[in-house]
């Protein structure tokens, strides 16, 4: 298409990627960002910045004002919250409010960023677009918010018109992840020897230039209200430990947990986490979760999209680098 698209969360992780991403394929590049965002990843922004917050229906019309596209990747990614009902609402009327406004803007072609939180784990392989998580079945606030904003974005798409195409992201790692994630937060203290064991659970890793790609794969030739998983490789935690271990010269531990046993432990620390208001160590929702391999199939992407992701170590070096380079690993 070309023009001018608006990318929401520019300050974030897969944010700065999608921006990057566009900016490379010849779009005009707005970024909407709050004031008070992070500024690492906005030094370099290859575009303008509009200041403004998904929540804020005034600031996201002015930010799409003149705009021929849409790409919604901002979200409130916590997998805890003193109050998890506010992550629903955030990423639920957020998700709401930017697609009204793109909707009165014209824009002619939306991406909306959802998660392979909105699938639900195959047993015994990996999942594609076919099994969608209701709001009841997802486990944890943050995957209930991507269902009811994914299922929000598809009703509009149906009843509105919504030119939308949804993309699924699984787990990605790689270069300008501030806060960190997840994710990169595990990365950061395997690397300082601060995750001795594990336990016997499994993710998709994908690097997060790839997930920008998608991005644009997907505006360029997706079809509104279908969904499309950018996934990378599946990888065991014991696996993705070892590399990590390796590529610092650790040795990788050895020791895997049974997840019953840390229930007590997940329950204290997110009792201390309640009175601090600090992320606990371990949830209660991360080891429910931990009982599934999270292992999805980006087949629909590939044959569709022109879809491809590199290797997953190829992830984890990139994320090692640019944790090195930030002084948050030696």
């Amino acid at each position: 298409m070309g023009g001018t698209i608006l990318i929401t969360g520019v300050s974030g992780f897969v944010g700065a990627a999608v921006a990057k991403a566009f900016a490379a394929d010849g779009w005009r590049v707005r970024g909407l960002a709050r004031a008070t965002s992070p500024a690492t990843n906005l030094t370099d922004f290859p575009g303008e910045i509009a200041r403004g917050d998904m929540l804020d229906a005034a600031s996201m019309a002015a930010a799409l004002a003149g705009c021929d596209a849409l790409a919604h990747v901002a979200a409130d990614y916590r997998l805890w919250a003193p109050d998890p009902e506010e992550i629903v609402r955030h990423n639920r009327e957020g998700t709401r409010i930017v697609m009204e406004a793109a909707l009165a803007a014209g824009v002619r072609r939306i991406v909306y960023t959802s998660s392979v939180a909105t699938i639900a784990p195959l047993p015994g392989g990996a999942a594609g677009e076919d099994r969608p998580l209701t709001e009841q079945t997802a486990i944890g606030a943050y995957k209930r918010s991507k269902v009811v904003a994914e299922r929000l974005v598809e009703q509009m798409v149906a009843e509105q018109g919504l030119p939308a195409v949804i993309v699924n992201p699984s787990t990605p790692i790689g270069p300008r992840d501030v806060r960190p994630t997840p994710t990169g937060r595990i990365l950061v203290e395997a690397a300082t020897g601060k995750i001795p064991a594990f336990v016997d659970t499994g993710l998709n890793i994908v690097h997060v230039d790839d997930v920008a790609r998608g991005h644009v794969l997907a505006l360029d030739k997706g079809v509104a209200g279908r969904r499309y998983i950018l996934g990378g490789e599946d990888v065991m935690l014991e696996a993705l430990l070892a590399e990590v271990a390796r590529s610092v010269g650790r040795k990788p531990p050895t020791i895997s947990l049974p997840r019953a046993p840390l229930m007590p432990l997940a329950l204290v620390s997110e009792g201390w986490a309640r009175l601090t208001g600090r992320e606990p160590m371990l949830t209660r929702d991360a080891l429910k979760m931990a009982k599934y391999r999270m292992f999805f199939a980006s087949d629909r992407a590939k044959a569709e999209l022109g879809y491809a992701a590199r290797p997953w170590q190829h992830a984890v070096a990139d994320a090692l680098g640019w944790f090195r380079a930030q002084g948050m690993i030696g």
